[in-house]
């Protein structure tokens, strides 16, 4: 057998990654040795590797700063609509790879760092995830930077630079243990500080009425310190700005006259307010009332606005004209995106900016408010639904409760016109709900206060106008759209699986990877030899790859001819991890039961994090260990069933698996999942899906053909139906001899022989208050998970229905969404007009 290539040698045979040629490999390596040089002159003799690793980030740095500059001066000049997207998270991952894929510097670096004795993907894994997100809402911030970059719009992410992102997850005796991300311990070479825009946000006090206006007086205040990170995109020279605000005590903090004497105190006080923007909140789809995210929710949105209003004021189109005070043409000027409620505070402020401070009526202020901020809803769940206690907002943000409750009455005025004596309707849809405590909705707030509230996959959209916000449809249908979400294909094709790119590009051509749409031209090698053969080899050293990484990290051998099957996400009741677990236990005693029988061999792998304080959620973790355990240890399994859990997923290593998958595993309760992004990517990168018929995976059945997924379960009439009638897991656990035979299995402790009672939750649960039915689709799953098995057994068939899943994603890329945002929502237009890069002068 031939040695098989090293990393560099076979990314050397690839095209795609050099796009745009070789690049100057010689000023790359200069630029390297400065950098390097600096950092060493001013500190030690010996390079390590994180030196070598900084050294190259600034060196890939330096191409971006030109254009950046360039592209800031360029939307100045041509002043255009300018997007504001706000968000909570920005999950980003690592930046290395994706700025020198989009600089189109690949190619160029890597020889470069080869020519110095040096391997790149060694110094790549050195960087940190930038972990500033929870999962799909906040990654799906990070895809559409990306795609607003590469699309030419002028647009800004605006968030916060948590000092800790999403925890580090350790699985210690089976059990998750919650570990700090400290990503900034090392620094940011990918951040640069703004104090010079530094400014200041508003807590407390109280409100005073005069006769010119409402006064917010007596606050305390904490000054927001902007870092801007470059986001670039592919191969156009347009560089645009991600700005994440940063908590700072102002230097006079609690040295007040009435706090004379304890100096120290006051300094150590600092904390206090600098504690803003210490932590990400670890919950995904679940809301936790807590004083401290509240003050993070206000935080962002304050600090944006008033740096927006800054912007607005000073362009050309402000200062020539004296229009700059007159806020009429503001939503001509500014789109702001809403991502979930969790910015919804940017409606009350921005009406407290052009009430209070700017003197407009209250009517014209509306007006502008209304027109220029759009929501994306990202869940029908309640438990994630954001309720405020009304004597939170009293205490923190007193003069936004008063404009809340000004907002409500008109609101209810209107509606009270529309339904008169209809009181029902009006308890339905006031943004403040009765009770104790008193709680202010903040969906019903954005509705409201929005131009336009979009769903992220089709059924969710339907979903939304036809429950949760049905009364607010019935009267504005035309507010309510459709944005099937997107994932970007340069991280999530080009960087990540560079081989399939490959392939593909010397097939159709390289447009695929700014129109995805192109991919559908691979339906014309549906039958091609070659191309089955190459899209398999692919998969295979893809499945190597990954074998061997994991094999490194965990010390488990796997079968890379196995079953690659994987279901990475959030832990959670409705994504439904239990179902796989039952299916998992369910195929090792079927082999058990007759071990000379063949069984198409199967990895499977599970990981996600569970929030910390989701008990159900840890427990899952623990069971999926528990019987990883048992299975793996097995000898009458062997390799034909192996169980791992990957611990501490995030970005990075899901651009190690999602390449390596054969079977993705998409399986929450129809009606459940807003959306899905997972979905899409394992989908580009060529692995079949199992799937309810839930969020995307209905459109990707549609793109790819139905008979190309493995679709099972209840549809979401089957759930309302049995809703209507009353789940009754216990008929099924009567019924189903396999599903009797794995929960007595689960309860009895034979996973868990040492503590027998440790799943008793579980199954109590799943017995009695399973609010997503696990056990009613148990069935079906179980005979869709045999056609899978069935069907890999025909590696040319499963490799046809491969290739007709990649040409059917690409709707799913999130230049699509994008565009249809900037046309349908923003009033905006893409273009493909290229900057000059900084080394040509401009015209």
């Amino acid at each position: 057998m031939a040695t098989p290539l090293t990393d560099y040698e076979r990314r050397k045979q690839i095209s795609v990654r050099g796009i745009a040629g070789l690049g100057d490999v010689a000023e790359i390596k200069k630029s390297f040795n400065r950098h390097l040089h600096f950092t060493l002159v001013k500190d030690r003799n010996v390079a390590t590797p994180r030196d070598y690793y900084f050294a190259l980030a600034h060196t890939v740095r330096d191409h971006l700063v030109g254009r950046w500059i360039r592209t800031q001066q360029y939307y100045y000049e041509k002043d255009p609509k300018r997007v504001h997207y706000l968000s909570l998270e920005f999950y980003m991952g690592r930046t290395l790879q994706n700025t020198m894929v989009n600089l189109g510097l690949q190619n160029a670096c890597d020889e470069a760092i080869y020519q110095l004795g040096l391997d790149l993907e060694e110094l790549q894994e050195i960087e940190e995830d930038a972990g500033l997100g929870n999962g799909g809402l906040g990654r799906l911030a990070a895809c559409f930077l990306d795609s607003l970059a590469t699309l030419g719009l002028a647009a800004y992410g605006y968030g916060i630079r948590y000092e800790f992102g999403i925890f580090n997850q350790k699985i210690t005796n089976g059990w998750q243990v919650e570990e700090a991300d400290d990503w900034l311990r090392y620094g940011n070479p990918w951040e640069k500080a703004r104090p010079e825009y530094m400014l200041p946000v508003h807590f407390y006090g109280r409100v005073e009425h005069t006769s010119s206006g409402a006064k917010w007086v007596d606050t305390q205040v904490v000054l927001a310190m902007p870092y801007d990170t470059p986001v670039p995109g592919f191969k156009n020279n347009t560089v645009n700005t991600m700005r994440l605000w940063s908590a700072k005590a102002p230097n006079d903090f609690n040295l007040q006259e009435f706090n004379v004497g304890d100096y120290i105190q006051a300094v150590l006080d600092r904390n206090l307010a600098e504690n803003i923007s210490r932590v990400l909140y670890p919950n995904d789809n679940f809301f936790e009332g807590k004083e401290l995210r509240l003050k993070q929710e206000y935080f962002v949105v304050a600090a944006t606005l008033q740096d927006i209003i800054r912007r607005f004021k000073s362009s050309k189109f402000g200062c020539r004209d004296p229009i700059r005070t007159s806020f009429e043409t503001f939503p001509e000027k500014v789109a702001i995106q809403l991502n979930d409620t969790h910015p919804a505070l940017a409606i009350p402020e921005l009406m407290r900016i052009l009430v209070d401070v700017e003197k407009h009526d209250w009517t014209k202020a509306w007006e502008v408010t209304v027109k220029t901020c759009a929501y994306t809803n990202h869940t029908v769940l309640p438990e994630a639904l954001e309720r405020w206690p009304v004597y939170m907002f009293e205490k923190l943000l007193p003069r936004h409760l008063e404009i809340i409750y000004e907002i409500n009455h008109r609101h209810l005025k209107r509606i009270e016109a529309l339904y008169p004596g209809d009181t029902d309707r009006l308890c339905r849809m006031s943004l403040i709900e009765e009770g104790d405590p008193k709680r202010i909705n903040m969906a019903h707030l954005c509705v409201v206060g929005s131009h336009a509230v979009n769903g992220v996959a089709r059924i969710h959209s339907d979903i939304v106008k036809s429950t949760v916000f049905k009364d607010f449809c019935d009267i504005e249908p035309e507010k309510f759209q459709n944005k099937t979400n997107g994932i970007t294909p340069r991280r999530w094709l080009l960087l990540c699986n560079p081989g399939l790119a490959d392939i593909i590009a010397e097939k159709i051509g390289e447009g695929f990877l700014t129109d995805l749409s192109q991919l559908k031209k691979l339906l014309d090698f549906l039958n091609n030899d070659g191309f089955i053969r190459d899209v398999a080899k692919v998969k295979q050293e893809n499945k190597q790859k990954l074998a061997a990484y994991l094999e490194e990290e965990y010390h488990v051998k796997i079968n890379p001819e196995s079953i690659f099957d994987i279901q990475v996400k959030r832990i959670h009741e409705y994504k439904r991890q239990l179902l796989n677990c039952l299916h998992i236990i369910t195929l090792y005693n079927r082999i058990k039961k007759d071990p000379k029988k063949h069984f198409v061999p199967r990895t499977v792998m599970i990981g996600g994090k569970a929030a910390p304080g989701y008990h159900m959620a840890k427990m899952i973790i623990k069971l999926i260990t528990s019987v990883g355990q048992v299975i793996n240890s097995d000898p009458v399994v062997g390799d034909r069933l192996k169980v791992i859990f990957l611990e501490n997923y995030r970005v990075s290593l899901a651009e190690k698996v999602i390449p390596a998958a054969d079977l993705s595993e998409q399986i929450s309760t129809a009606g459940t999942e807003a959306s899905g992004t997972g979905n899409m990517k394992f989908m580009l990168n060529g692995a079949l899906t199992i799937g309810t018929m839930d969020g995307a995976n209905v459109e990707m059945a549609e793109e790819a053909g139905e008979e190309n997924l493995f679709i099972f379960g209840m549809r979401v009439e089957d759930v309302l139906a049995m809703d209507k009638k009353g789940y009754n897991a216990k008929e099924y656990y009567d019924r189903i001899p396999e599903l009797r035979q794995v929960i007595d299995q689960i309860q009895s402790g034979y996973f868990n022989p040492k503590e027998p009672e440790l799943f008793k939750d579980i199954v109590n649960m799943l017995l009695n208050h399973d609010r997503f039915k696990v056990f009613a689709d148990y069935e079906d799953y179980i005979s869709c998970q045999d056609k899978v098995s069935a069907l890999y057994k025909n590696p040319k068939e499963w490799t046809k229905k491969v290739i007709q899943n990649i040409a059917g994603s690409g709707k799913f890329s999130s230049d699509r969404t994008i565009t249809e945002y900037a046309r349908e929502i923003w009033g905006v237009e893409p273009s493909d007009v290229k900057i000059p890069p900084p080394n040509e002068p401009r015209d």
